[in-house]
């Protein structure tokens, strides 16, 4: 019995390298709109694209960082400034998308522009600093899909979500893990909405990566605390500051360099025939952070309460 499972397992996984090698034809004239290019993930994947010959559309948050992606990128690869919280940004940025593309529509959209800013406990933070978060994780992803779609539709291509682990099992404060679990039903229920039209969206969740996102909650934290009222300050002391803020850098540390795992995953989302509706790059992410989102609560919060250090008032 053991062997004919482990023989239908193998020809499952067999059966699926096979379709997942497959890639689409003619992507040379494919082009593939990018948000969040002056560093980072976007950063990285718009120059992977651009080196494999895609037609690349990236957006960065200065016009200083799409200059310098300019420089280290070929004549195909055209930039703009785009703030997506604001939603004439985004009708600008429309615009100039359907002048670069044409009648060809727009194969692919890369939604990976992301903050973290402000962060800290939940109790440090106040409903603006939440929403600040949330207009950019969620809400500016949801403008510019909007905006976005009919020229996918018109291509039959592709939608990328860049979510987090963090969008399936919440281990800090802040507007971060909200606006990322939202990432995740946004995208579920679009791939279900867009399937009749030939349309595929994909989900990245990328474990811890050595990106400014993994930096600003210690930046954010500290700049937090100044503001918090005293008796807030006394209940959690300085010594949970320190703690917090050694946890942050540590997490930092340990962090994968590797951002080409993040950047492959969505190319292939991209460029495959058969592109996965999930994928979860980093061993943290495979092996963590998603296992312990199914265990029961009570477990879950066992565990990431291990490494949470404690207020100086804890009873």
């Amino acid at each position: 019995m053991w062997l004919y499972l482990a023989a239908l397992l193998g020809l499952y996984f067999l059966r699926r390298w096979y379709k997942e090698r497959q890639t689409v034809e003619n992507l040379t004239e494919k082009y593939v709109l990018i948000t969040g290019c002056s560093r980072g993930f976007g950063n990285h994947l718009a120059r992977q694209l651009d080196a494999r010959g895609l037609r690349v559309l990236a957006t960065c948050t200065t016009q200083k960082g799409a200059e310098q992606l300019e420089k280290v990128t070929s004549e195909r690869l055209k930039t703009t400034v785009l703030d997506v919280s604001s939603t004439e940004s985004v009708a600008a940025a429309t615009e100039w998308v359907k002048g670069c593309i044409g009648n060809k529509g727009l194969w692919g959209l890369v939604n990976n522009a992301g903050t973290a800013l402000p962060s800290g406990p939940n109790e440090w933070l106040t409903r603006d600093d939440f929403a600040k978060v949330i207009d950019v994780n969620l809400l500016g992803m949801i403008d510019v899909t909007l905006h976005m779609l009919p020229l996918v539709r018109r291509a039959r291509g592709r939608v990328v979500n860049v979510s987090s682990v963090s969008g399936r099992l919440a281990t800090f404060g802040g507007g971060y893990c909200p606006s990322k679990f939202a990432v995740e039903a946004f995208s579920d229920s679009l791939r279900r909405e867009l399937h009749p039209f030939g349309v595929q969206v994909s989900i990245v969740e990328p474990g811890g990566f050595q990106t400014s996102i993994v930096t600003q909650p210690l930046e954010g934290s500290k700049a937090v605390w100044n503001r918090v009222p005293s008796d807030i300050k006394e209940a959690y002391g300085e010594q949970y500051l320190e703690n917090f803020c050694k946890l942050v850098q540590d997490s930092a540390k340990t962090s994968s360099s590797k951002l080409h795992l993040v950047s492959d995953c969505i190319e292939h989302a991209l460029t495959s025939c058969h592109p996965r509706t999930r994928y979860s790059p980093g061993w943290d992410a495979k092996f963590l952070y998603i296992p312990v989102s199914y265990f029961p609560t009570s477990i879950a919060d066992f565990v990431i309460s291990c490494f949470l250090p404690k207020p100086a008032q804890a009873v």
